[in-house]
């Protein structure tokens, strides 16, 4: 396989796009059907003829009117092409890649006649299963070992990568934002529960002899220990419903500006609710204790 990215143009509609040389068997690899027309084939790659079958993206871009492009003429670099087919839709890759914006020509054609070059820049491979990937990896290394002449001491001048490592790279990668994430809000969940116990440990102070009139006319110290807990979580859980509307309001803008596909879960609001819940009873835990251990003498002569 080639690649090379640039504008390509039909009458008065272009769009910029990646256009890959390959062999006729690319397709067979990828499990990629053509909907309409038809694959280019070894002779087409033979001669190094100016054909091309192109994605859905291309075709809803330089065909806006729903005309079948089969056959018809575009240009990719002042080059043109005849389009000879058009692949089915196989959408957006895990990395939110979209599959469809792509042109795919016979890989002599786009070494000569867009890239001015004469080696291939990679090469895709399919094991028969999965169970083989590794040693189809194993297979792929020694047959490029043995054609680009490195002996075992020698190290290789080329990269072999399989879908686990990929899958692999990207969870570890995944796995670390996560982490990040974690810590970043367990920070944020500390600030704010330092603000909360201020808050809370002000208003015991300020309502000194009020709690003490209660605690004289026979309240309980559970009870004064449970009406700061309430308050407290009460506090949390009203930055928390303001922290969701700010979540959600923003995830709505991201949508309709970016035109990215999001997803806001029951789950991870619950969640929310259920942290700014710990937060108010841990962090006012301490200035509802004082409140509830109060002596009540000492509390209604506090000035």
């Amino acid at each position: 396989m080639v690649n090379g990215n640039g504008q390509v143009i039909s009458g008065s509609n272009n769009w910029s796009t990646s256009i890959y040389g390959a062999s006729p068997e690319y397709l067979l690899i990828r499990e990629w059907k053509v909907e309409s027309g038809t694959m280019f084939e070894e002779s087409d790659v033979k001669t190094s003829a100016k054909v091309a079958i192109i994605g859905k993206t291309i075709q809803e871009n330089l065909f806006p009117n729903g005309e079948d492009p089969v056959g018809k003429m575009i240009r990719f670099k002042s080059i043109p092409f005849k389009v000879i087919g058009v692949l089915t839709q196989k959408g957006e890759n895990t990395f939110g890649q979209d599959q469809d914006d792509i042109i795919v020509a016979p890989y002599t054609t786009i070494q000569k006649r867009i890239l001015a070059q004469d080696y291939l820049q990679s090469i895709v491979a399919s094991a028969l299963s999965e169970d083989q990937a590794e040693e189809a990896v194993n297979e792929l290394t020694a047959i490029l070992e043995k054609t680009h002449n490195i002996n075992p001491t020698q190290e290789n001048d080329f990269n072999i990568s399989s879908q686990q490592e990929l899958i692999k790279t990207f969870s570890s990668t995944s796995e670390m934002l996560t982490i990040l994430l974690v810590a970043v809000a367990s920070i944020s969940l500390v600030v704010g529960g330092i603000g909360i116990m201020n808050i809370m440990y002000v208003s015991v102070k300020e309502r000194t002899k009020e709690i003490g009139l209660r605690m004289a006319i026979g309240a309980k110290g559970k009870y004064i220990l449970l009406q700061f807990l309430i308050e407290s979580v009460l506090i949390s859980i009203t930055g928390g419903i303001l922290g969701v509307l700010f979540g959600l309001s923003a995830t709505f803008t991201v949508s309709v500006l970016l035109g990215w596909p999001v997803s806001v879960t029951i789950y991870s609001i619950t969640i929310s609710f259920l942290v700014c819940t710990f937060t108010g009873v841990f962090f006012g835990w301490y200035p509802a204790r004082k409140a509830a251990d109060s002596d009540p003498i000492t509390a209604l002569r506090y000035e």
